[in-house]
């Protein structure tokens, strides 16, 4: 039997740690956007050439895929934690304080990469902008779901119309992203999830 010692290995590997290259490109696209984001930028940034980009992760939608991955495992672990809190109004709070914490975050860019991106309007964004939508509508969905069931469970009142109530916390959301952007300080940003929090319907 022929030891696994004699069997070559397949192609050159690596000399980039890929998961530190993504990290970069995150911050890239989280700076800049898609569209804003080049691919000298890219590779500046990620420390490789663009064949070591293709080789590794494809073309740059490809790439920016990845990074949104990335950024919902790493960034907005948050929303799930608030989904699981026993009532709305936690839900919400939980909801708005992460996306503070991140926005306000002295180590990374500011403002949320599902907006930034979403907002994109040029012919090659399109594609970008449908899929970060899809995602977006997904978590709304979740979203919608659980204020639902507070519904259900007389954690809201019933006149409440759900739907209506889950985009007004998302336009809070949006808003305080596009202010941390344009360089909002946190305690404008917490002035306003208190003055939001205080028209929170109650049960």
């Amino acid at each position: 039997m022929e030891s696994s010692a004699a069997v070559p290995h397949r192609g050159r590997p690596r000399e980039f740690c890929t998961e530190q290259a993504l990290t970069a490109a995150l911050r890239v696209f989280w700076s800049k956007g898609y569209e804003g984001a080049s691919m000298t930028d890219l590779t500046s940034a990620m420390g490789i050439t663009r064949p070591s980009l293709y080789a590794a992760f494809g073309n740059k939608e490809q790439l920016f895929c990845k990074a949104l991955d990335l950024y919902e495992r790493e960034k907005m672990d948050y929303v799930g934690k608030a989904l699981a809190e026993p009532t709305a109004r936690q839900v919400a709070e939980h909801l708005l304080r992460g996306a503070l914490e991140n926005q306000t975050s002295n180590c990374e860019p500011r403002g949320c990469l599902g907006v930034i991106s979403s907002v994109a309007c040029g012919e090659e964004a399109q594609s970008i902008r449908e899929f970060v939508l899809e995602r977006g509508a997904s978590a709304r969905r979740a979203l919608v779901a659980r204020m639902e069931r507070a519904k259900a469970e007389a954690d809201l009142p019933g006149h409440v119309d759900v739907e209506g109530l889950t985009s007004y916390l998302y336009a809070i959301l949006q808003g305080m992203a596009v202010q941390a952007g344009a360089g909002a300080s946190r305690e404008d940003l917490e002035r306003l999830i208190e003055t939001s929090l205080a028209f929170w319907p109650a049960a």
